[in-house]
Formats: C-alpha cells, sequence, structure tokens
C-alpha cells in the first residue's frame, strides 16, 4: 500500500476528504467510538445539569433566540 501523507491528504477536495472522514469513522468499532468520547465525571455533570436547564426552560431555544413568545 502507498503511503500518503497528511499533507497530501489535506490536498484532497472537500468531497474526498468527507467521503475519507466518513469511511475513517465507519471503520471504528462501537468501542473504540465510545472511548474517544469519553469524559471526567464533572464533565458528564455539566452536560446534565445544561440539559436539565434545556429541559426546564420554557419556549423553544429559536423562539427565545429570535425574542418570540412562545
Amino acid at each position: 500500500m502507498a503511503s500518503i501523507s497528511l499533507d497530501e491528504l489535506l490536498k484532497l477536495p472537500a468531497a474526498e476528504r468527507i467521503e475519507l472522514a466518513m469511511a475513517l469513522w465507519e471503520s471504528l468499532s462501537e468501542a473504540d467510538r465510545e472511548a474517544a468520547f469519553s469524559r471526567w465525571p464533572w464533565q458528564a455533570a455539566q452536560l446534565d445539569r445544561c440539559w436539565a436547564e434545556h429541559v426546564a426552560a420554557s419556549g423553544s431555544v429559536i423562539d427565545r433566540v429570535l425574542g418570540r413568545s412562545s
């Protein structure tokens, strides 16, 4: 197999880089994917707090951003 440098890969057209990225992602096992996104307990707690705030907030996020009443 020919060796291709990262610099060469970065010169590929966007569509080919996306295809390559997707192929690489799909080549990972579920365990590899989970391990790539592991987080510290304090990070998980922060995400839980943010999610709870989002769920508890009245109205849609888009309405609040646009200043519309829900």
